[in-house]
């Protein structure tokens, strides 16, 4: 966007994060980064001093997007007066200035009335006589002589660049320059400039600049930070000390701050990030999270030395194994919740990103180290320091576990074969694994299809229910869906379970896909490494030979700067070959999900098996949507069935009955409710209807889209598949056994002398050639076999 808008003349473009704009603008008037501003008094001088001093920004590195404030520009009429013209037609500047302003701005020359209304009646020259400076020349000039004389005898008008605007702040003038900042750190950029000025511009007396935007706000809050951090630090260690009642105890849980600010850093100096005023502030916070891992620990060591176990090992052993899922705890609920934070990329990313990068790295460095260094300390402490209990006790052990580790680093590449590769991966592959746990999701969900039954209402009345006297009602009742709705739901969950274990299918179908092609693909670029091996002998061989021909005067430079340069070729092509194994191992290592290093067998063609395409899995995975999309319909129209309602009642009744005996208030009469509810406003359950029918007829039309397209996909690559084929079989019958016979023959003519060194590399690029054509047409076979063996392939 910057280079598009570089082509628009003048305009200044510059881009930032909203709310850093904003506040920019809030600090210092100007929206950019860093802000000069040049005091002085005349407007010409500010506005040179403002363009040396941008060209001198353009050379500081870091700097982007230059703003020099506009201060001149603004076209304007002016009219300066001929006094002498004037007085010799006896006439008044005040006569003329009043003729100008009554033609051109208009003269109140009495009122209007309508009704209690009154208005200003302003005479003025009208508009077509007032659209260019040829009119304000023209405009006649009465005299007390009765004639009338044109303007232009008595001034000259013309149009003149006058200034546009002019900005004053404590009572001076003043012009602004702003840049913003990009990969470094806003001090360093302003100190580099402020040297460049103070050398290259000398201001005259009575100019000044001042640096203000993010610079002035890094400084003013710089000075607050000198306040807040020792007291955040001190503040801290007193809760310390208050918590555990010892100095010694208090200064072993501080060191998590040292250790906190180790990572902090490393992280900023990692993502690329200048300390700012949101990093200072993430310090402060990550200073007082960094202790709670210490203080866990302390905590259960003392906790344990209470409990009267006096080996200070085992507390340090035992404390740890207790506390480590707290610790850990404690890091991971306060890292993994800035990392929206660092990643952010929204409106204040700009104060988020630095925050949350000093305090996740702080933290993960912290806790490391606290879980390894804390306990040493502790130990160290309770002891009393002694360097030489530290010879056999703690170094030995420590060069073990270094010697072991790096064991485990080094270990060597496993060949495994095709379906082995595909068994293991479909075992550990991370993406099949949450498949299944889908399927379990799915089947559990089928007996939730009852789950829709609402309470039961259960009511309590007492008072005057049956006549005057206070008697006491009890009420059940249950509502019930119609029997069709459960079992319809039943249903469709149960083809949501079988959906879920095709999509379990389809996830190990596109596994065994991408492993066969990295697998292969793997193989491809090993045979290219090969090839290329032997040519890098070869060569190698031919530029010794070269050299000692040229010794013995044999040969001339030309041959062995010839040989030279071939292997030179030769060796970064097998860089870049070797580079491509590389990733494409850890591609291979990341399908299969392993930590050991596996490497392909050598196999030369893949297999192709020819069968139905009807028996794709995404075929099967679309039909069972359509399957789920037509129980949808049916459940949504057994909505519209009534709903069922059964209750019991049982009350009292005090007082004479109509058996004439008396009753007490004891509960003894009981009824029986039944009764349904009928969907008389239907319209928004017949709604969802059609919709439920619109996805079913869209589920209708994916399943022919893709079957259609994979037949099409099919019909591609059997022509692909059967044009490499007779290729390769082309190259095997022929093209190698003629490379073979190049490549040794040549070999034998240039040792004998039958042909020159061009006439050897010509040679022996051509079956190199060969070789190399061959590898690319047999990669081409085998991903055209793979793609149609799992477009094709029966489930």
């Amino acid at each position: 966007m910057s280079e598009a808008l570089a082509d628009v003349p003048g305009i200044t473009a510059g881009f930032q994060y909203p709310v850093q704009m904003r506040f920019n603008e809030l600090m210092t008037g100007a929206r950019q980064d860093v802000v000069l501003k040049i005091f002085g008094d005349n407007l010409d001088s500010l506005t040179l001093h403002a363009q040396k001093i941008g060209k001198i920004i353009e050379q500081v590195q870091g700097t982007q997007n230059l703003y020099i404030e506009p201060i001149a520009g603004l076209p304007q009429v002016v009219i300066s007066y001929n006094r002498p013209s004037i007085a010799q037609h006896h006439l008044s500047i005040d006569e003329v200035n009043r003729t100008i302003n009554a033609a051109f701005a208009g003269q109140r020359t009495g009122l209007v009335f309508e009704g209690e209304k009154r208005f200003d009646m302003v005479v003025r020259l009208a508009a077509r006589d007032r659209n260019n400076i040829t009119d304000i020349r023209n405009l006649l000039i009465p005299t007390p002589m009765g004639n009338q004389i044109p303007l232009s005898q008595l001034a000259r008008v013309e149009i003149i660049q006058g200034p546009n605007q002019i900005q004053r702040e404590n009572a001076q003038r003043r012009i602004v320059v702003g840049f913003n900042i990009n990969g470094r750190d806003v001090q360093s950029i302003v100190h580099d400039l402020q040297a460049k000025i103070d050398k290259e511009i000398k201001l005259p007396t009575g100019y000044s600049i001042n640096y203000g935007g993010s610079f002035e706000n890094l400084n003013n809050a710089k000075q607050r930070l000198l306040i807040a951090v020792p007291i955040a630090l001190a503040l801290i260690f007193i809760l310390l000390f208050l918590a555990f009642k010892s100095v010694r105890e208090s200064l072993l849980i501080y060191t998590a701050i040292p250790l906190s600010i180790i990572g902090g850093v490393f992280l900023l100096a990692l993502r690329g990030m200048p300390f700012s005023i949101s990093a200072g502030v993430g310090f402060i916070a990550l200073f007082g999270v960094a202790v709670l891992n210490g203080i866990v620990l302390i905590s259960e060591f003392n906790r344990l030395q209470k409990s009267g176990i006096r080996n200070i090992v085992r507390i340090v052993v035992d404390g740890g194994e207790n506390r480590l899922r707290p610790v850990l705890m404690t890091a991971s609920v306060a890292s993994l919740g800035f990392i929206p934070m660092a990643l952010s990329n929204g409106a204040g990313a700009e104060v988020q990103r630095p925050l949350a990068t000093v305090v996740i790295g702080g933290l993960l460095i912290a806790t490391l180290l606290t879980l390894f260094v804390l306990p040493l300390l502790y130990v160290t402490m309770e002891r009393g320091f002694k360097p030489n209990r530290l010879k056999g006790k703690y170094i030995v052990p420590l060069l073990i576990a270094l010697v072991v580790f790096a064991t485990k680093n080094s270990t060597a590449q496993t060949k495994i074969t095709l379906d082995q590769s595909i068994e293991l991966a479909l075992q550990n592959n991370r993406n099949i694994k949450i498949e299944k746990l889908r399927v379990a999701y799915a089947k559990a969900l089928i007996g939730t299809s009852t789950a829709d039954i609402p309470q039961t209402d259960i009511n309590l009345d007492y008072g005057q229910i049956n006549s005057a006297y206070q008697d006491t009602k009890v009420s059940i009742s249950q509502r019930f869906g119609f029997p069709t709705v459960y079992r319809r739901e039943r249903m469709r969950y149960t083809e949501e379970w079988k959906k879920s274990q095709l999509n379990v299918t389809l996830k190990e179908f596109e596994l065994k896909k991408a492993v066969s092609l990295t697998y292969y693909n793997i193989l491809y670029w090993q045979q290219k490494e090969k090839l290329l091996s032997e040519a890098l002998s070869l060569y190698s061989s031919f530029l010794d030979k070269t050299i000692l021909r040229k010794k013995t005067g044999e040969s001339n430079a030309l041959e062995s700067s010839t040989a030279a340069n071939q292997k030179a070729a030769i060796t970064i092509q097998l860089r870049q070959v070797a580079d491509e194994i590389n990733v494409l191992q850890l591609q291979f290592q990341w399908l299969l999900n392993t930590s050991e290093t596996y490497t392909p067998t050598i196999v030369e063609k893949a297999i192709f098996v020819q069968s139905s395409v009807a028996d794709h899995p995404l075929l099967k995975v679309l039909q069972q949507e359509k399957i789920v999309a037509a129980h949808t319909t049916a459940i949504e129209k057994s909505r519209l069935l009534p709903q069922l309602l059964l209750g019991y009642n049982l009350n009292s009744f005090k007082g004479a009955g109509p058996d004439n005996r008396i009753y007490d208030a004891s509960p003894r009469f009981h009824s029986v409710q039944l009764g349904f509810s009928i969907p008389v406003f239907s319209s928004g359950q017949r709604a969802r209807i059609e919709t439920a029918r619109l996805e079913e007829t869209i589920a209708s039309d994916e399943l022919q889209n893709a079957q259609s397209a994979l037949e099409r996909r099919v019909q591609e690559f059997a022509q692909r598949y059967q044009t490499s084929l007779a290729i390769v079989d082309q190259y095997e019958s022929e093209g190698l056994k003629n490379a073979a016979i190049v490549f040794e023959t040549a070999q034998k003519q240039f040792s004998n002398g039958a042909i020159d060194y061009f006439e050897f590399v010509t040679l022996i690029n051509q079956a190199i050639a060969l070789k190399s054509s061959y590898t690319d047409a047999l990669w081409q076979l085998n991903e055209n076999a793979i793609q149609l063996h799992y477009i094709m392939i029966n489930q």
